[in-house]
């Protein structure tokens, strides 16, 4: 019995090994340096975004499931550039937004959107 045991539990502890928050293909950037990011850029002041730390807000929208999500904003195709674009401008795109710019980099921005895209419910 404990030699089917062994190799059963090897393999579902292997299965488990995957890169958690693994960028999507075909995505730029690196999510885990996008969840530090977010983090340092306190995001979460306004957004509550699984897996960053943080005081529980709705000031704006829950980014749970960004991935998922056919626009940014209202009306701005859901896509990693326009993605990148509204972190880092979100003003102008649509000026009367409540979301400041905050300083981010484009470097920042792209690991950002990286994070974010991954998150799908």
């Amino acid at each position: 019995m404990s030699r089917l045991l062994l190799p059963t539990l090897l393999l579902a502890l292997l299965a488990g090994c995957g890169k958690p928050n693994e960028a999507p293909a075909g995505l730029q950037g690196d999510p885990e340096r996008g969840r530090v990011a977010l983090a340092q850029h306190a995001c979460r002041a306004c957004h509550m975004i699984p897996g960053v730390t943080g005081s529980e807000v709705y000031v704006g929208r829950t980014l749970d499931d960004l991935g998922d999500r056919q626009y940014i904003g209202g009306n701005l195709p859901n896509t990693q550039a326009n993605l990148v674009r509204w972190i880092r401008e979100p003003q102008t795109i649509d000026p009367g937004t409540a979301m400041p710019a905050m300083g981010v980099s484009e470097r920042e921005a792209l690991d950002m959107s990286a994070y974010l895209l991954t998150l799908k419910k």
